[in-house]
């Protein structure tokens, strides 16, 4: 479809990482213990959440994108998905997580996860690059955005002095895209502080290889 030049390009064309990082993160999290999934450290701020909670955290962070801010422009018929459920994934009491009283297992956890990718894959196989470059919303971001702006070339247009950032939506599934990345690097440093290895190699993209980025190690 969108090798045809006479079709439009789609947003698979500006994101294609998305069909190939649900993969990265299954094959880092197969064969963890409990023990591993849930080891975390306080020395460490990227340690403070597991290996568990930082999965619960992607999945939840695509379904708050898509539903919640984007909701009303992407799914002007609804979802699918009655409140409840919305809740559960994109605005439970667990702090910027998946409900952790229903997703309470691993495989609870991925499988909202392959979801949410799923969705994902299909909004941007669904638009072009020009609808994706045009459409906008409106979202009051805090100060760490000061930083993470950096690694958008397009797509965000931020007021450092508000808070208030306009993105497009070629621009808020870039950061969701970042965002997986981002959380994925945390994943590998929580292994290796365990003394496990690393099952993948990460792209060089998104926050985590910015100038002043933490990427300590425990």
């Amino acid at each position: 479809m969108t090798g045809d030049p006479k079709q439009p390009l789609t947003g698979r064309s500006l994101l294609p990482g998305f069909w190939e990082v649900g993969a990265s993160i299954h094959n880092e999290i197969m064969g963890l213990t409990e023990e591993e999934l849930a080891w975390t450290s306080d020395r460490f701020e990227w340690a403070e959440w597991s290996i568990s909670r930082q999965t619960s955290h992607m999945a939840s962070m695509l379904y708050r994108w898509m539903l919640l801010r984007w909701g009303e422009q992407l799914f002007p018929e609804g979802p699918g998905l009655d409140d409840s459920e919305i809740t559960a994934l994109a605005a439970s009491d667990t702090d910027r997580a998946l409900d952790e009283n229903i997703f309470k297992s691993i495989d609870d956890i991925t499988h909202a996860l392959d979801n949410g990718l799923a969705l994902a894959q299909k909004l941007l196989d669904s638009h072009t690059v020009v609808q994706m470059r045009h459409m906008t919303i409106e979202s009051v971001q805090g100060q760490h955005w000061d930083l993470m702006i950096n690694a958008h070339p397009t797509g965000i247009d931020r007021d450092r002095k508000t808070g208030i950032s306009i993105l497009t939506m070629e621009g808020t599934f870039r950061h969701m895209y970042f965002e997986l990345i981002t959380h994925l690097f945390n994943i590998q440093r929580l292994k290796r502080a365990q003394g496990l290895e690393a099952a993948s190699d990460l792209p060089s993209v998104g926050y985590y290889v910015l100038d002043g980025w933490d990427v300590s190690e425990a």
